[in-house]
């Protein structure tokens, strides 16, 4: 009978709980409440300006010019719509409200249609070349846009596309594109391959995975790059004051006009910015679900 063999007890020792730091213990001392209260104060001063201007656009040009915004608070009796109605009868801002619509949606629409058919070939189609291809679009996101302003300028005089709403648009989305594809690619790269391969083992082509698995999926990186696309665009205003006229001049570079002609014109410069401002708000508030996700996406691969 073979004897077994002998054991000895396993010690364990529990080590006890991490350091923590000087700045993690003061955390645990006052609590999140507190981290919550400076964070609330500093959104409130974050949105003085923009209360400011939505006040000052309420007010009369003579009331802006003898008193502050803040006044308003002990006379209401000073908010008035007048500035809203005169406004939608200034001819010049109106056009350049919609010189702003008609360069804005076209610049976003064709940057994310066309990243998002590059983004896919670079991210899940072997072609020669393809690495060197992803190299180049990453080094022209380093390239700024003054560099491009002279020579395209010329160009656009070759081809009589100066001072048209396309060359604006055109611009727009040459320079978006080297982004667009970046991040575009960078998230459908992310795509499980094991899907598109059992899409491919059941007969789908490339267009029908792209349409129907990749960009349902991609939908995320997709709104938060049509958020950021729009927000450009809308407030640019070295661009438009390159390559636009007065025909073609969006709402910025008629902002500027009226500030350069009428410099005490609070009343309608107010007006025009707070007008300008809503139409991005609304458009991150319409997508923003979309945005925290393809913001937070990939943070738990």
């Amino acid at each position: 009978m073979t004897a077994l063999p002998t054991t000895e007890p396993v010690r364990i020792v529990v080590a006890g709980a991490p350091r923590r730091s000087a700045l993690a213990r003061l955390l645990g001392v006052f609590g999140s409440g507190v981290v919550r209260a400076v964070l609330a104060v500093v959104a409130v001063f974050w949105l003085v300006p923009v209360l400011g201007l939505f006040v000052a656009s309420l007010r009369t040009e003579s009331d802006n010019n003898t008193s502050g915004w803040w006044t308003v608070f002990t006379a209401p009796a000073q908010l008035t719509l007048r500035n809203y109605r005169a406004l939608l009868d200034n001819t010049e801002i109106m056009r350049s409200f919609g010189n702003t619509v008609l360069i804005t949606v076209p610049a976003t629409v064709l940057v994310i249609v066309i990243a998002a058919l590059a983004a896919y070939a670079l991210a899940w189609i072997d072609f020669p070349g393809r690495d060197w291809l992803t190299v180049l679009i990453v080094g022209l996101l380093v390239m700024p846009i003054q560099v491009a302003l002279i020579p395209i300028s010329r160009l656009y005089g070759l081809f009589g596309l100066f001072g048209s709403i396309a060359g604006v648009v055109m611009f727009h989305v040459a320079f978006g594109l080297p982004f667009a594809v970046f991040l575009l690619r960078n998230f459908f790269a992310g795509i499980p391959a094991d899907l598109l391969e059992a899409a491919r083992m059941d007969g789908a082509k490339e267009w029908l995975i792209f349409r129907r698995v990749v960009l349902p999926i991609g939908l995320p990186a997709i709104a938060s790059l049509a958020i950021f696309q729009f927000l450009w665009v809308w407030n640019d205003l070295l661009v438009a004051l390159v390559f636009a006229d007065d025909r073609s001049a969006p709402i910025t570079l008629a902002l500027r006009s009226q500030l350069r002609e009428f410099g005490t014109n609070i009343d309608v410069l107010a007006t025009g910015s707070f007008l300008s401002m809503v139409v991005p708000l609304v458009v991150f508030f319409a997508f923003q679900r979309f945005f925290v996700q393809g913001v937070l996406a990939g943070s738990t691969k």
